[in-house]
């Protein structure tokens, strides 16, 4: 069992915006293995003034409105908030048996280092949705990278000051491209309402992907990195030294060097059939 706290920028059904934070917080609810031990909200894919509420409603509509939803900072400077002050608490609570999944920018875990500069040395595990290693390119276009670079300082302290770091980058999710066909024959079972929630809530992301980046699918971008702190047997690690630097991370760069300043885990998707069982299954497994 894990005790996790999920620090996330959830848009999940907000026009116009990703959905796989929301898809993430569906997969640890599923994960019988999960002790959710709140959400921290973040901003990246929208303001926190969008996602906390946001997430307020999804938590309501999934039936687990006892489960903490802590609203974080609205901008890099914003670093004394509610979801630092909880990310505190609960290194202090569990130490050495936190685990934290980030799948935003990273301002309340920095936050949290500022309250307390011991913070990383209780938390057991980080697993970070983010970053770059090289130009991040679909479809014949060069994308932005949106979660390391929303705060470069912050970033550049969880990467160097944080143990057992493991970053999920962009470049590496790229491996697996999940189609609206795949969702159609995997989410089939429609006597548990939680598949029409997933099947309706996502079904406009595949139309925005088409339109916009010319993809005819989606990545699973933040639902790998909660994949890999569950099932890391999925995938392979892949250990770098890196050499990084603030003026590199405003655009997400983890710029890998012999000379270095951290040792990141970057890993792959190993065995993909087995990782896409596992996520539908454990979605279905969800009762609203």
């Amino acid at each position: 069992m894990k005790n996790v706290i999920f620090d996330c920028d959830n848009t999940y059904g907000v026009p116009d915006c990703d959905v796989d934070d929301g898809l993430t917080l569906i997969y640890l609810l599923g994960n019988k293995n999960v002790n959710l031990l709140g959400v921290t909200t973040t901003y990246g894919n929208n303001k926190v003034e969008v996602v906390y509420p946001n997430t307020l409603k999804m938590i309501k509509k999934l039936k687990v409105e006892k489960l903490p939803v802590l609203e974080g900072g609205k901008n890099p400077q914003d670093l004394d908030n509610e979801a630092s002050d909880y990310l505190v608490e609960m290194a202090n609570k569990y130490e050495r048996e936190l685990s934290i999944l980030a799948t935003g920018s990273l301002t309340n875990l920095y936050g949290a280092y500022l309250k307390d500069n011991t913070f990383f040395d209780k938390v057991k595990e980080i697993v970070l949705m983010g970053g770059i290693t090289e130009p991040l390119i679909f479809a014949k276009r060069q994308m932005d990278e949106l979660n390391f670079s929303c705060d470069p300082m912050a970033t550049y302290t969880v990467l160097t000051k944080g143990k057992n770091v493991s970053v999920i980058t962009g470049n590496n999710c790229l491996k697996v491209l999940v189609t609206r066909e795949d969702y159609e024959r995997e989410l089939n079972d429609c006597s548990n309402p939680i598949v029409p929630y997933i099947k309706n809530s996502t079904d406009y992301w595949f139309d925005y992907n088409l339109d916009k980046f010319g993809i005819d699918g989606t990545y699973n971008w933040d639902v790998t990195a909660a994949s890999y702190l569950m099932h890391p047997e999925f995938f392979k690690d892949d250990i770098y030294k890196m050499k990084l630097r603030v003026e590199d991370l405003k655009r997400g760069f983890l710029n890998i060097d012999e000379d270095n300043n951290c040792v990141l885990n970057l890993p792959i998707i190993d065995n993909e059939k087995l990782y896409n069982k596992d996520i539908y299954d454990t979605w279905k497994s969800v009762k609203i």
